[in-house]
C-alpha cells in the first residue's frame, strides 16, 4: 500500500485530522468580541488574547513577563531631606531600559541625569546585579512594604523555573521575608520609581516599542492594505484579517508582532 494511502486510513482508523491544522491566525466576527483562531484551532476571545499569552489579566497587580518584553525603570530624584512626592525638591529623573531575554535582562539603553544626588543609586543598578540573570520574572506594580521609608513600591521577583517563581510569589504576603537585603531574587523599586511594561514589534520593517497592551489600531487606523504576523511554534505566521473591518483594529499586539500597512 502506498505511504499516502496508509497515513491517510491510520488518520481514517483513528478519527485524527491529519494534515489539516491550518498554517496561519484567523480573525473571526463574533459577538461580543471577535475571534482569534490559531494554527491549532483554538478560538481565543480578543479580550483574552493577553491572558492567553502569559496569564495577564487586568486589575490583577501582576505580569509575567516573556522574551521581546520590556521593562522601562524611571527613578525621580529629589533634594536631600525632602518628601518625595510632587515637585517640592524635585531635580530630574534617569530612564533606563531592559529587554527581557531568555537568559536574564539585559540592559538596553540609558538616560542619566546630570548631577544626580550623591549617594542616590542611579537608576540601572536598581535592579541588583546578581537579578540579572533568571529565566523567569514578574513584576508586581505595588507592593505594601511596612517599616520601609518607601512603603509602597513595584517588586520584581526572578527564578528559573515557574515552579520557583509561583513559589517566591507566594511569600509577597508577608514581603519582608522574600524582599530583604540578602535576597538575590527580589528588586524592590523606591515609590518615587516608575516601571512599566513595553513590547518590541515590526511595523513597516522597522522595530517599534510599544505599551503592553496595545491594540492594533493604536499602530494604525483606516489601512487600506494590511497584513499582520505573529509568532507561533517558533516562527512567524501570518494572520488572515479584513482589513475593512474596524473591529478587526481592536485585536491585542503581543511582542514579536509583524505589521505592514498604507
Amino acid at each position: 500500500m502506498p505511504r499516502q494511502c496508509r497515513v491517510a486510513l491510520y488518520c481514517l482508523l483513528l478519527g485524527v485530522a491529519c494534515g489539516r491544522h491550518s498554517r496561519t491566525f484567523r480573525v473571526l466576527p463574533a459577538t461580543p468580541a471577535y475571534l482569534l483562531q490559531s494554527p491549532d484551532s483554538r478560538k481565543i476571545p480578543f479580550t483574552e488574547v493577553t491572558r492567553d499569552y502569559n496569564g495577564f489579566e487586568r486589575g490583577q497587580g501582576w505580569i509575567d513577563l516573556r522574551p521581546l518584553m520590556e521593562l522601562r525603570i524611571e527613578n525621580a530624584y529629589y533634594e536631600k531631606g525632602v518628601s518625595r512626592r510632587g515637585l517640592a525638591g524635585y531635580l530630574g529623573t534617569e530612564v533606563a531600559h531592559f529587554a527581557i531575554q531568555p537568559d536574564g535582562l539585559k540592559l538596553l539603553s540609558l538616560e542619566p541625569m546630570k548631577d544626580r544626588p550623591p549617594g542616590d543609586a542611579p537608576v540601572d543598578s536598581l535592579i541588583p546585579i546578581a537579578e540579572l540573570n533568571f529565566r523567569y520574572y514578574r513584576l508586581y506594580f505595588e507592593i505594601f512594604l511596612g517599616g520601609t521609608h518607601d512603603s509602597h513600591g513595584s517588586v520584581l521577583l526572578g527564578a528559573n523555573s515557574p515552579q520557583e517563581l509561583g513559589q517566591i510569589s507566594a511569600q509577597l504576603t508577608h514581603p519582608e521575608t522574600v524582599c530583604n537585603a540578602q535576597s538575590i531574587h527580589c528588586a524592590v523599586f523606591p515609590e518615587a520609581c516608575s516601571v512599566s511594561v513595553e513590547m518590541k514589534v515590526v511595523v513597516n520593517d522597522k522595530n517599534q516599542t510599544v505599551v503592553w497592551g496595545s491594540l492594533l489600531h493604536e499602530i494604525t487606523d483606516h489601512p487600506h492594505r494590511l497584513t499582520v504576523k505573529r509568532r507561533y511554534a517558533g516562527r512567524l505566521t501570518p494572520i488572515k484579517l479584513d482589513a475593512r473591518d474596524p473591529n478587526v483594529l481592536r485585536m491585542p499586539l503581543l511582542p514579536g508582532d509583524e505589521i505592514n500597512w498604507n
